[in-house]
């Protein structure tokens, strides 16, 4: 069996003022796939792998369209030069926007579809922070999820995806894909599958399974930041058993309904101040504080000053901030050098509706790299030791720490800018706090601007009845 292997990976924050463009990806192509950790489990499948080209970015703002549109051609045209095909698999996010396209997933499912026809077999792998479309559903055979947030299920998800398209042409059968939107659309810092209700209702998925008719069932929760019409959670289920399905999917959908109100922070929340205040004053260490509004892994554009500006006001000590992109002010780290001292500006310089802070620091480390987009500088103000970066990027593993010469084990206070911890983060925390700080991933998800909502959905309103209804993909006749 043929199969092609391609996607387009990322989450997009329509609030983030700073385009997608091409440095910002790991990109692909070819062989080089198959040799990828990412994609080697592939090599583990009795099929012979096409692949074309597979493109991955942290989450950010709006892709540039230009670019979009020649990742596409390329892979319809790698996908058109590999026929005859019998499946495609396609590695997603499911949250892309691209600069003038809603529903830019439904998009190139669809041109991924009118390029392999009506009998080539489609199966997908998205984030659960993914938004679905009639228009995705329409184009897929086969759909799964990540069951987990944090995502520590990834490799799982596209095993799965993959599993059920070898099993499909295998077998000779033909599965069909139903869903049920629910509309509810919270933020993943208070639909954390580490806390309840999240964690009871995401066990269920498994249980509804059934080998013989019912393949996979997932659970989107939707990404909020992304003011599209069809952001929205839903249940996706994939299976041959069409009244099983609707079960299954008007089960989940209803549950999901009926505990909305029941999400909530996974952590102690605060102001910047408030969080700030509680950091300073714990008995116990090092305090791990999240700075939720300007996360770069949930969109955010990851330079806002304004933690940094509370910790000096209040002339912390003991802590490490990982960390601020800062362009300028790394470079200006590198050209003074380890001991030199650097009077600058920091942050604001890609959200320049936020205020830069002005400081004297003093270069402490510097990242040994060739490629000066990979610069990383720590720089000391007073107590804080601060990590500038040239670009975007998370700090969310201690290696991401020691590398730098830092250990946030040992100390005070950590600042990161992060909703819920990563799986290395959260076990240090003591304790644990959360900045409901401003920016374009604000978690007063309530304050949203929303142009582009379809139907009446929580929590943007919540006077309104709603029952579930299953709708099926165009391919299941």
């Amino acid at each position: 069996m043929r199969i092609a292997v391609a996607g387009l990976h990322t989450e997009c924050s329509t609030y983030n003022p700073v385009l997608a463009r091409e440095a910002d990806f790991r990109v692909l192509r070819g062989p080089a796939m198959l040799k990828d950790a990412y994609f080697d489990f592939l090599t583990h499948f009795p099929a012979e792998f096409i692949t074309v080209l597979h493109a991955r970015a942290i989450a950010g703002g709006p892709v540039e369209r230009a670019l979009y549109d020649r990742w596409k051609a390329e892979i319809l045209d790698g996908i058109r030069a590999a026929l005859p095909l019998d499946g495609v698999y396609l590695a997603m996010h499911g949250a892309m926007f691209v600069q003038g396209l809603f529903d830019a997933e439904g998009d190139f499912i669809t041109a991924v579809r009118n390029v392999v026809g009506p009998d080539v077999l489609i199966s997908a792998s998205y984030d659960l922070h993914g938004n679905v479309s009639q228009a995705i559903v329409d184009g897929l055979d086969m759909f799964s999820t990540y069951r987990t947030a944090p995502h520590i299920d990834v490799p799982d998800t596209m095993r799965r995806a993959v599993t059920m398209l070898v099993r499909a042409l295998s077998t000779g059968q033909r599965p069909v894909v139903a869903w049920a939107p629910v509309p509810v659309l919270l933020p993943g810092e208070r639909t954390s599958t580490q806390d309840e209700p999240a964690r009871t209702f995401y066990t269920q998925l498994q249980a509804v399974e059934d080998p013989s008719g019912i393949w996979d069932a997932s659970f989107q929760v939707g990404y909020v930041w992304a003011d599209e019409p069809r952001s929205t959670a839903c249940a996706v289920v994939t299976g041959t058993d069409r009244a099983a399905m609707t079960k299954a999917a008007q089960h989940l959908a209803q549950d999901y309904w009926n505990i909305r109100d029941r999400f909530v922070f996974g952590t102690k929340t605060g102001s910047i101040e408030e969080c700030v205040n509680w950091a300073m004053t714990a008995s116990t260490a090092p305090a791990v504080l999240a700075e939720s509004g300007d996360n770069p892994t949930g969109g955010g554009v990851g330079d806002r000053a304004e933690v940094l500006a509370e910790l000096i006001a209040r002339n912390a000590q003991g802590v490490v901030f990982a960390g601020i992109a800062d362009k300028a002010a790394t470079d200006a780290a590198y050209a003074a050098g380890v001991g030199g001292t650097i009077e600058t500006s920091i942050g604001a310089s890609l959200d320049i509706s936020s205020k830069p802070v002005y400081a004297e620091a003093v270069v402490q480390f510097l990242l040994e790299t060739d490629d000066p987009r990979l610069r990383e500088a720590v720089v000391r103000i007073g107590g804080i030791d601060l990590v500038l970066t040239v670009r975007r990027r998370p700090f969310h593993n201690i290696p991401d720490f020691t590398r730098l010469g830092l250990d946030p084990r040992t100390a005070k206070i950590v600042v990161v800018k992060s909703g819920y911890l990563s799986p290395d983060l959260g076990p240090i925390a003591n304790p644990s706090l959360m900045a409901l700080s401003p920016g374009v991933v604000d978690q007063f998800v309530e304050r949203l601007e929303r142009k582009h909502k379809s139907v009446q959905q929580y929590p943007f309103e919540k006077d309104f009845a709603w029952a579930p209804e299953v709708k099926w993909s165009k391919r299941a006749g």
